[in-house]
């Protein structure tokens, strides 16, 4: 029990550093932040413009179609990372079952091209 503690405690030192890192940036920003509001600065705004509609209005499904394409592709390289650095050490069916995922993913991307996902009018 006692050896399982001491293989556990560098991890509890990093998140002692950790938190203790996070607490002391917070309070350092709380304490030394300037704080001379003016109007401009504390208006509301849209990447630079300012607000121009109701928050709550309907997006256009392009930006839900580039977030899912954002999704696949950052769950592929979450994926190919693993699988490449152990390539010398997979078997044939681990690398076509790869090759097969990475087919499924390019046919998706093909087809979202083909439709015009990716096209901003």
């Amino acid at each position: 029990m006692e050896e399982m503690l001491r293989e556990y405690l560098p991890i509890l030192v990093f998140l002692a550093v950790a938190v203790g890192l996070g607490v002391v940036l917070i309070l350092a920003a709380v304490v030394l932040a300037v704080r001379r509001p003016d109007p401009e600065k504390v208006s509301a705004y849209e990447c630079g413009f300012n607000a121009f509609d109701d928050a709550r209005m309907k997006f256009d499904v392009r930006f839900y179609l580039v977030a899912i394409l954002f999704i696949i592709f950052d769950l592929e390289i979450a994926f190919l990372f693993p699988w490449a650095v152990a390539f010398g050490e997979i078997s044939m069916a681990a690398f076509w079952s790869m090759m097969i995922f990475l087919g499924v993913l390019t046919a998706g991307f093909a087809y979202e091209w083909k439709k015009g996902a990716l096209e901003w009018e």
